[in-house]
């Protein structure tokens, strides 16, 4: 069973880098949209940004189902064990749901309070809470998505979440622009709150696609069984690993943010154009992390050490390649970017002053995402979760208040962020090189 070829991680690669970039293209579409409104353009574009780092901080905590569910069915797999799952997904998309709701009602109410941790006030707080309150209600159908990729992902296919998410992302897009500008005679502009419905359409639209796929495109059953499948404790425990490795991520990101907003309107606008680019970038790269993710999981099943090797070898190294070529693509276009979110000549200079940041981090961040999903799939969640805290309080933090003492603002926020990507890159490579390459016999 040849997995490492360039054929087999491409097949993998190419529709999960399609599939990935669904949700960043959510929120990159509506800031670049909401960015060039006639009226209040700064203001709803800091608001999405704040919106936006805290949908992405709820979607990374609770969508780690998907790494967990992926793995467990690609181990399985990869043991022809597949039937002895067969209850297990239905009861990890109920687990998935039922966490979405209770999450999505204890925030709900408590979203003023959230903004204004994050430094949001005046007219950013009003924004941010009129896109909020409409985008959120598409969280349990986010993590709908993200539990049904996670379970195609363990059956080595990627082709139908880049279908889906294609579609999410094509119809997000037109209903951005009709309901942010309006149609005249049909539509009136709806500004910021357009974008967010325009978002929710989307995410309700790319539930109801899966679910039909699921059902028509695999043996996957939805019956949820009459007993708690044996592999739930497993999954639990690994979805927790994960649960508090995502807050940690996410201490650093909504960190950067809360800093970021600190800094005045133009600076919070500014960093919410580099986030939903980086974000972009990442999951762009995400795709070689998904080839790993899955194909690692099976090679582990199999106890097929020497392929598993060659794999991460490969998966690595496609990634810096697509690493280096989003850093090119970054300097040739580096004003037309910042002009595709906004015309705001204060946010344009902010954005410019830091840009070069986003573009010097991608190696790292090609070799961090890559080696994620290959350590998922090999169900080294708690070694993740250490990594995490290890490389947020003691990498990430300190570099920020370092970098804000000597007022670097935007720059010192992504040098912290450069920090916390290096950490995450060598701890892992050097895990796997101890672990894994010794059982290469």
């Amino acid at each position: 069973m040849e997995l490492t070829s360039f054929k087999k991680i491409h097949n993998i690669a190419v529709p999960a880098i399609i599939a990935g970039i669904a949700e960043p293209i959510l929120s990159s579409t509506d800031a670049a949209i909401v960015g060039n409104i006639p009226l209040h353009a700064k203001a709803s574009l800091a608001a999405v940004g704040v919106v936006g780092a805290f949908l992405s901080m709820l979607i990374w905590v609770l969508g780690q189902t998907r790494s967990v569910i992926s793995s467990i069915i690609s181990q399985y797999l990869g043991a022809n064990k597949i039937k002895e799952i067969a209850t297990l997904p239905a009861q990890a998309i109920l687990i998935n749901i039922g966490l979405s709701i209770l999450v999505l009602m204890s925030t709900y109410f408590f979203a003023a309070d959230i903004f204004r941790l994050l430094k949001a006030e005046g007219q950013i707080l009003e924004f941010s809470l009129k896109y909020y309150n409409i985008r959120v209600w598409g969280f349990p159908f986010t993590l709908f998505v993200f539990a049904a990729f996670g379970i195609f992902r363990g059956l080595q296919n990627t082709f139908w979440p880049m279908i889906v998410s294609a579609i999410g992302a094509l119809l997000n897009i037109i209903l951005d622009i009709a309901f942010v500008y309006g149609i005249e005679g049909y539509i009136p502009a709806m500004h910021i709150e357009g974008a967010a419905w325009a978002s929710l359409i989307s995410q309700i639209m790319m539930a109801i696609l899966v679910g039909i796929l699921l059902v028509r495109k695999t043996r996957i059953s939805f019956k949820i069984g009459k007993k708690l499948h044996h592999e739930v404790p497993r999954l639990l425990s690994m979805s927790g690993n994960l649960f508090l490795r995502a807050i940690s991520l996410n201490i650093a990101l909504l960190t950067a943010v809360r800093v970021a907003t600190g800094l005045g309107d133009a600076y919070i606008a500014a960093h919410a154009i580099a986030m939903n680019i980086w974000l972009f970038t990442a999951f762009f790269i995400d795709g070689y992390s998904s080839a790993g993710n899955i194909y690692g999981g099976r090679l582990l099943g199999a106890k097929d050490y020497p392929q598993l090797k060659k794999l991460v070898h490969q998966v690595m190294k496609y990634g810096i390649i697509v690493g280096g070529i989003l850093m090119a693509l970054g300097g040739l276009l580096y004003e037309p970017i910042g002009l595709l979110f906004t015309k705001e000549t204060e946010v344009l200079a902010a954005f410019y002053s830091m840009f070069f940041m986003v573009i010097i981090v991608q190696p790292c961040n090609a070799v961090a995402f890559v080696l994620d999903g290959v350590f998922k799939g090999l169900g080294e969640m708690k070694y993740l979760r250490n990594l995490l805290f290890f490389s947020t309080f003691l990498g990430f933090l300190p570099t920020l208040f370092i970098t804000q003492y000597f007022n670097l603002k935007l720059i010192g926020i992504w040098m912290a962020l450069g920090v916390w990507l290096l950490f995450r890159s060598v701890g892992m490579y050097v895990k796997f090189k101890r672990k894994y390459i010794s059982l290469n016999t």
